[in-house]
C-alpha cells in the first residue's frame, strides 16, 4: 500500500510534513529512514534521542503486566510479502475493507538516478497510555489488566468511532458486520488464549520480521533485542505520550 493510496482513508488525518522536518527524520540511525503517512500520523525516532517520551526501560519485574506483551518490528528485513496482512485476515476474519495490520511503503532517493523502497508494518500499538481507552465513552475499547493488550468489548461499542479519531496510528476500522470497531488485539481471542505463543503475522512472516514476546521475560527475544546496547529502537510517534508497545528497529 502506498503512501498516497493510505492518504485517501478516511479517519486518518493526514497533514504533509515541511520538507525540512522530512529531512531531520532521515538522519535518524544509520539506515533507518523515512518518514510515512506524511508524518502526522506516523513519524520516527531514534529511542536515544527520546527519552522523555520513551521513558527509561524497566528491568522485568517492575513491568505493569505478566505477561507484559509486546512486539519488535526489524524494519529492514521486510520485503512486503503481505504474508502478515493475509495470514491476519484469515485467522481474524478481517472483511476486505478491514485491517489489523498493514505495510506502509515510502521510495527515496539513495544516490543519483538510484532509489530505493523502503516498507514498515504497523499495527496497534497497544499503548500503556492507550488515548483511545481515555475518549472511549462506554468503555468498550480496554486495556486488559493482566496482559496490557488493548481488547474490544464489541457489544458495549456504540460506534461513535471516537476511538478512532484518538488513535494516533490509525490502527482501527469500523466493522460493518457488527456495527463496532475492531482492531488488532495481538490475536488473543484467535491464538493466544488457545495456547499459541505467536501472533498470526509474526508466524507467518518469512523474514522474521515480527518477533513477539513476554518484555517482563529477562530471557525473550523481545526482550533481548530491545535491551540490545549496540541497536537503536525506536517507537512511533513517541510525543503524543501513548507509551506504545510496539517497538522498531533495524538488524
Amino acid at each position: 500500500m502506498r503512501i498516497k493510496d493510505l492518504e485517501k482513508l478516511k479517519n486518518e488525518g493526514v497533514e504533509s510534513l515541511p520538507s525540512d522536518e522530512r529531512r531531520s527524520f532521515l538522519k535518524f540511525g544509520l539506515s533507518v529512514t523515512g518518514v510515512f503517512l506524511g508524518g502526522s500520523v506516523l513519524s520516527l525516532t531514534s529511542a536515544r534521542n527520546a527519552q522523555g517520551a520513551l521513558g527509561t526501560m524497566p528491568k522485568a519485574q517492575k513491568f505493569p503486566y505478566s505477561p507484559h506483551y509486546t512486539m519488535v518490528i526489524r524494519q529492514n528485513r521486510c520485503i512486503d510479502c503481505e504474508r502478515c496482512m493475509e495470514a491476519c485476515v484469515k485467522t481474524n476474519h478481517v472483511p476486505s475493507y478491514g485491517y489489523r495490520t498493514r505495510i506502509l511503503e515510502q521510495e527515496r532517493e539513495v544516490g543519483p538516478n538510484e532509489t530505493e523502497r523502503i516498507f514498515m508494518p504497523v499495527l496497534c500499538n497497544h499503548c500503556n497510555r492507550p488515548p483511545c481507552v481515555r475518549v472511549c465513552p462506554t468503555k468498550a475499547t480496554f486495556k486488559d489488566k493482566k496482559t496490557g493488550i488493548v481488547k474490544m468489548e464489541y457489544k458495549k461499542c456504540i460506534g461513535c468511532k471516537t476511538c478512532m479519531a484518538a488513535c494516533p496510528y490509525g490502527a482501527r476500522y469500523f466493522k460493518e458486520e457488527n456495527r463496532a470497531v475492531d482492531k488488532c488485539n495481538f490475536c488473543y481471542d484467535t491464538r493466544l488464549s488457545k495456547g499459541e505463543t505467536e501472533t498470526a503475522c509474526a508466524a507467518a512472516c518469512p523474514a522474521d520480521v515480527r518477533v513477539f514476546g513476554d518484555l517482563a521475560d529477562t530471557s525473550s527475544r523481545v526482550y533481548q533485542l530491545i535491551h540490545s546496547p549496540e541497536k537503536v529502537v525506536w517507537v512511533l510517534r513517541p510525543e503524543t505520550g501513548a507509551l506504545p508497545n510496539i517497538y522498531y528497529m533495524n538488524d
